[in-house]
């Protein structure tokens, strides 16, 4: 009975460490009408329209414009925390910054170093700011 415990309890210790759901999924920010869809553990996400990129962590994207930022390396540190490469779609532009889960729906982008991420808006670019918040979309 003592043994079955300890498997039990072993069994929820590894379960518990590989939620394979925490950076996976689509995330929005209506404040700037834009979007991120990642998949940081299978690493197949393509962008539509731009299939030639192949298989990616993901990418952050512009609703109703074809531009796009893409995750080109991730690195996961915690549950809570991803490192992540990132290039413009043009690859003219890149920089490092860090993903961190504030709870089930709400996640923080911080630009680290490198270019600032800019988004076209109103014909001209718009410079995001170093913090982006992303709640989970529905």
């Amino acid at each position: 009975m003592c043994l079955f415990g300890v498997f039990l309890a072993l069994f929820q210790l590894l379960y518990a460490q590989s939620d394979s759901t925490t950076f996976r999924g689509r995330f929005e920010n209506k404040e700037f009408n834009i979007y991120m869809c990642i998949n940081f553990y299978d690493k197949n996400i393509q962008i539509p329209g731009q299939e030639y990129y192949g298989d990616l962590p993901g990418y952050l994207g512009k609703v109703n414009n074809p531009f796009c930022w893409v995750f080109v390396d991730v690195n996961l540190k915690s549950e809570k925390e991803a490192k992540l490469t990132i290039v413009n779609d043009y690859g003219s532009e890149d920089l490092t910054a860090t993903l961190l889960r504030q709870n089930d729906s709400v996640y923080l982008l911080r630009q680290d170093a490198g270019s600032a991420i800019k988004i076209p808006r109103d014909r001209k670019w718009f410079k995001l700011p170093k913090n982006i918040e992303f709640r989970r979309a529905k």
